[in-house]
C-alpha cells in the first residue's frame, strides 16, 4: 500500500532553517512528480514546491530562494529544506503525489514559527 509519512516539523523562531523529510513506501517515487503543499488555519492549501521525475523543481515566486525540495537518490525519501523562516510560514505541511486515480497523502506534519 503507498503510503506517505512527513517528518521535522516542529517549533523555531523567525529566521531560522528546518528541514522536513516525507518518507515514501509502495511508491516508485523516483518515477513520480511529488509535490509539498501547506495549508495555514482557516486558509486554503497550497502549493509550495514541485518536484519532477528528471529532478526539476518548481516554487512559487513568493517562496524563490527560501524553499527548496529534493530527492534522497540513495533511498526514498523527499526532502523540503526551509530557511529564514516567517511567521506566515507556520502551517501543517504535506507532501502529496498526484495520480490520475486520486493523489496520495502524507498525514502531515506541523510547522510553527514565532516572531
Amino acid at each position: 500500500q503507498a503510503q506517505l509519512v512527513e517528518s521535522g516539523g516542529g517549533l523555531v523562531q523567525a529566521g531560522e532553517s528546518l528541514r522536513l523529510s516525507c518518507r515514501t513506501s509502495g511508491i516508485n517515487y523516483r518515477i513520480n512528480t511529488m509535490r509539498w503543499y501547506r495549508q495555514a488555519t482557516g486558509k486554503q492549501r497550497e502549493l509550495i514546491a514541485q518536484i519532477t521525475s528528471a529532478g526539476a523543481a518548481f516554487y512559487p515566486d513568493s517562496l524563490q530562494g527560501r524553499f527548496s525540495t529534493y530527492r534522497d537518490v540513495a533511498g526514498d525519501t523527499l526532502y523540503l529544506q526551509m530557511r529564514d523562516l516567517e511567521p506566515e510560514d507556520t502551517a501543517v505541511y504535506y507532501c502529496n503525489v498526484p495520480r490520475n486515480d486520486g493523489d496520495i497523502w502524507g498525514q502531515g506534519t506541523q510547522v510553527t514559527v514565532s516572531s
